[in-house]
């Protein structure tokens, strides 16, 4: 009776090997994901720029408040930038880390 349950437990076993090119249209999802990268980092140089800008404003006005969101806005926007680089191995880390549980 046992044997039975584990042939049929290995035939029901199931593999993935993602591959975005097997699919219509995965070389224009690729392409539209590395546009949609492009723009978070022109929107967080954007960020960056701005935040120094209000950091210094608010520095040199002795207006700590504004001091304070500047540096604010540096930072998210820094921590943004190195979110959006480490994506890819982030999200391939997780998924090799999801392969190895058995």
């Amino acid at each position: 009776m046992f044997l039975p349950m584990a042939v049929s437990a290995l035939l029901g076993d199931v593999s993935l090997s993602p591959d975005p090119s097997l699919l219509p249209g995965g070389s224009a999802l690729q392409t539209l994901t590395n546009g949609i990268g492009g723009w978070a980092l022109i929107i967080a140089l954007a960020g960056l720029l701005i935040g120094a800008a209000t950091w210094a404003l608010g520095s040199h006005s002795q207006n700590y408040q504004q001091a304070m969101s500047g540096r604010r806005a540096v930072v998210a926007a820094g921590a943004a930038a190195l979110i959006v680089g480490a994506a890819p191995a982030l999200v391939n880390f997780f998924f090799h880390l999801g392969q190895g549980v058995h």
